[in-house]
């Protein structure tokens, strides 16, 4: 699954590159990206089953300036009982790798507190992207 998203001066830090907190932003925003695409989202709406993010953890290759677009290509890396880990690859404007993070996520409960199994349908759906 892909996301384009267009560079913001504010993004910047003082050496006038992407602040390191912002690789943070961009996951995020495609992970919820994801999870619209799956219905996870859609999911939590109705039954306030969701996720929890257990981990993230992000490497940096290259450094991506101002003004700019990014793409950020997520996909299912791993599936276990009751989590899955995404990978995100983001690429600055030229195709180049500048980052790639990784988040634990959670199958969760949020009316009994407790995490879930992946059950098969959500399980398809992971694994088809």
């Amino acid at each position: 699954m892909e996301l384009n998203l267009r560079i913001d001066w504010s993004e910047l830090d003082l050496f006038g590159h992407v602040n390191n907190v912002m690789y943070a932003k961009y996951m995020q925003a495609a992970r919820v990206n994801f999870m619209e695409k799956v219905g996870i989202m859609k999911t939590y709406e109705e039954q306030k089953i969701g996720f929890m993010v257990a981990a993230t953890s992000i490497l940096y290759y290259k450094p991506i300036f101002y003004p700019g677009n990014i793409s950020i290509k997520t996909l299912v890396k791993e599936t276990k009982n009751t989590s899955f880990v995404l990978e995100h690859d983001i690429y600055n404007a030229q195709g180049e790798l500048c980052a790639r993070g990784e988040d634990v996520i959670v199958y969760f409960d949020f009316k009994k507190n407790e995490k879930l199994l992946l059950n098969p349908g959500l399980l398809k759906l992971l694994k088809a992207d």
